[in-house]
């Protein structure tokens, strides 16, 4: 989603928010990543100083402010230090949302995180809140806005200098490498200068450690957690870090923690193909798929289709051209769960036959075209959100959170041979994932923690659901996660289509929803099979 994400901030609009796929909502979620500053391993093996103070602090709820926030849906805030190792040097402000408990008496809240990174949990909370209510029959449903997210002290590279670091790295600007590489170097000094001293703070260790202080001011003893996506790696490193805090964890859609992100890149492209070839099989058994009848024509058709867009792109009624990687980004967006496969099956006729680019301009935005540039956009919504903090703290967490940082000459022979192993991995995506490779370049090293520490938890069981034909988040990275996590993790096979689980079946909406209510986990290794025969 590289190119449409650039022409929409060069335009003035909004990035999405982020939100889990599953909800139809935000830019696609998943386990890429992107730029800036290494936050250290905190203190953990010597004397930690006092944080008694923001462990003693009681959230105070209030209405939420904002006419399209639901109005059953209460806010606050939870300050908590900018370094943990050093709480002297400053304080953050966390934004919280909640929907209350039905019960009169609750077991206490269960804390959601939407992914990203770089998710928005307000947004999330609010435009998600039907898929929770069963939730609130025991709980406050508790989510937030991690440190340098929405309204946490909002990241920012300045929306030029992210422009430049999206287009640096789209398929054909890395044929020169080395003046990528330059920009992004260029890049990361603009995002110092706009996002200040939380932008060295970002990564996965510190908001597992915000979600322990949170904890506590929700007036938990344990810590009901469930995560999507870069969320189940969240939970995963809060599990590391306060075993003897974990109580009921649900993550869906598992994340890898040990995979460095060129083989993330490959992995997510070929997760993406695949899911594409699903979609097709289904598209050319229906009269109306513009591609016809026949599945293996169908995957070439595409191929050409957004080569072509590469080579000849279509002009829009909003400024910019369509092109390949815009295509690309919404054929992506319309695969992260079946239900969108009609949409994305019109979208594509549309194209096709009549040259309308509306409907995969739609997809491309995550739902919504496009408004017309104006000179005099604002540079932040009502909230003061940076137009580019979705992909500013995208960049900034997985950065945060990866030890490798290879040379430029490293680099520039790993992208000669890994070019090849990108476009066998997918045709279609496989050429934008390219960028992974290189966007953590230039930036100090993140912290090994995840890599080294995160595994053979003692922990309560945690149930981890993977989705066998997700494109995002693949079903081996479940397989793995839970052999690395150890005998605390218990498996649920989700035998569908789409990013996650918990939006779009039922069965797994159900399992889930029975062990955060009651404790009542499945047999590991059982499954929900198709979402027809998942539905009650």
């Amino acid at each position: 989603m590289l190119g449409q994400l650039s022409e929409r901030l060069r335009g003035g609009h909004r990035a999405n928010d982020g939100l889990p796929p599953s909800f139809r909502r935000g830019a696609a979620a998943g386990a890429v990543g992107l730029v800036l500053l290494a936050t250290g391993l905190t203190a953990t093996a010597r004397d930690e100083p006092d944080l008694g103070r923001f462990y003693d602090q009681r959230i105070e709820w209030a209405a939420c402010e904002g006419t399209e926030l639901p109005k059953d849906l209460q806010c606050g805030t939870l300050t908590v230090p900018l370094d943990y190792a050093d709480p002297d040097k400053g304080t953050l402000e966390l934004a919280l949302a909640r929907y209350r408990a039905s019960s009169d008496d609750p077991r206490g809240s269960v804390v959601l995180n939407f992914g990203g990174p770089g998710g928005s949990g307000v947004q999330g909370l609010a435009y998600g809140r039907k898929d929770f209510l069963g939730l609130t029959d025991d709980y406050d449903v508790v989510s937030f806005d991690p440190r340098g997210v929405g309204r946490s002290s909002p990241v920012s590279c300045g929306t030029d200098a992210t422009v430049r670091a999206l287009e640096a790295t789209d398929g054909e600007e890395m044929a020169d490498p080395r003046d990528a590489l330059r920009q992004l170097r260029e890049v990361a000094a603009e995002c110092e200068k706009h996002s200040g001293p939380v932008l060295a703070h970002m990564g996965t260790v510190d908001v597992a450690r915000d979600l322990d202080v949170m904890r506590q001011a929700l007036g938990d003893k344990k810590l009901d957690y469930l995560g999507f996506s870069y969320g189940t790696r969240l939970g995963a490193v809060y599990a590391a870090r306060f075993p003897e805090k974990v109580g009921r964890m649900a993550l869906d859609g598992v994340d890898t923690l040990t995979e460095p992100l060129a083989e993330q890149g490959l992995a997510s492209a070929r997760g993406q193909q695949t899911a594409l070839e699903n979609f097709l099989t289904w598209c050319t058994e229906e009269l109306a798929c513009p591609f016809g009848q026949d599945a293996r024509a169908a995957r070439e058709q595409a191929v050409d289709l957004v080569r072509s867009l590469d080579d000849t792109p279509v002009p829009t009624d909003f400024g910019y051209e369509f092109t390949g990687q815009d295509l690309a980004g919404a054929i992506a967006q319309g695969l992260y769960t079946k239900e969108m496969w009609p949409v994305l099956q019109r979208a594509l006729a549309q194209l096709m036959e009549d040259g309308d680019t509306s409907g995969v301009e739609a997809l491309a935005f995550g739902g919504t075209a496009p408004a017309p540039a104006r000179e005099d956009q604002p540079l932040a919504d009502e909230e003061d959100v940076p137009l580019d903090n979705l992909p500013a703290a995208l960049m900034a967490v997985n950065c945060a959170d990866d030890p490798d940082r290879p040379g430029e000459q490293q680099l520039t022979e790993e992208l000669a041979r890994l070019r090849a192993a990108y476009e066998e991995a997918s045709p279609v995506f496989g050429p934008y994932r390219l960028a992974q490779v290189v966007l953590c370049h230039g930036r100090p090293k993140g912290t090994d923690y995840i890599r080294e520490e995160v595994k053979n938890l003692d922990t309560p069981k945690m149930l981890l659901v993977g989705t066998r034909g997700d494109p995002a988040t693949p079903y081996h990275w479940t397989e793995q996660t839970a052999k690395r996590l150890g005998p605390s993790a218990v498996v649920l096979d989700n035998r569908n289509e789409g990013h996650t689980g918990y939006g779009s079946s039922e069965c797994v909406h159900r399992k889930v929803d029975d062990f955060l209510l009651y404790g009542s986990l499945p047999p590991s290794g059982s499954s929900c099979g198709t979402e027809d025969e998942d539905r009650i």
